[in-house]
């Protein structure tokens, strides 16, 4: 089992992907957690540079081949090896960040995008993509919130873009929820933690083939 949690920044999709990892766990679920960008070593220097807010200078071609070099990797030596073993993969963004940020934000073809990803993903797809959909006022607070307790300093590019960026972003998410009904699940990322978590895990039930304890 593949799933994917997507948004727009600080939806809480971060969070929501370690809750469900943990209740995986604890009904007996062999699982991961992992992340794009960043899911392997190689792929932690390629984070680094692309939040870092000095790189202003990264044109939206380039922002977009670091991020599938990422996803390259990221598929050969952890999601691909991880789903043949038998356990489920969680993971915090995947290609449909790309289309959304790169694709509806920055201008990038769609098809050009497509045929990047078909590539890099080795044509798998996420079984489940829950979309954690919140305004965007709400994600950016929250956001900046998070980079200042975390002192994530000078590793916030994104959230120092226009809010007409993150409002492309958004809608960009939606549309492709709208596109792929059968494989997305959107979320109200204004709820609160404990409730949201519920529903997501309410979700991912008919897909355990093992008894729940709850």
């Amino acid at each position: 089992m593949f799933i994917t949690f997507e948004g727009i920044e600080g939806c809480g999709k971060s969070t929501q992907a370690r809750l469900l990892v943990h209740r995986l766990e604890r009904e007996g679920i062999p699982c991961i957690l992992t992340m794009e960008p960043g899911g392997t070593p190689v792929g932690q220097e390629i984070r680094r540079i692309l939040l870092d807010s000095r790189n202003q200078g990264l044109s939206p071609l380039c922002e977009l081949l670091l991020y599938e070099a990422d996803r390259a990797l990221h598929m050969e030596t952890v999601i691909l090896p991880a789903l043949a073993g038998g356990k489920w993969v969680v993971c915090d963004r995947f290609f449909d960040a790309t289309t959304a940020y790169q694709g509806y934000a920055r201008g990038q073809e769609r098809p050009f995008i497509r045929s990047l990803n078909e590539k890099a993903s080795h044509g798998i797809r996420p079984d489940l993509t829950f979309l954690i959909d919140c305004p965007v006022e709400v994600g950016l607070r929250r956001a900046l919130k998070r980079n200042s307790l975390m002192e994530q300093v000078g590793q916030d590019r994104f959230e120092r873009e226009e809010m007409a960026f993150h409002t492309a972003v958004r809608k960009g998410y939606l549309s492709l929820a709208e596109e792929e009904q059968e494989r997305f699940a959107v979320l109200d990322g204004t709820l609160g933690e404990d409730e949201l978590a519920e529903r997501i895990f309410s979700s991912v039930r008919p897909y355990l083939q093992t008894p729940l304890n709850s």
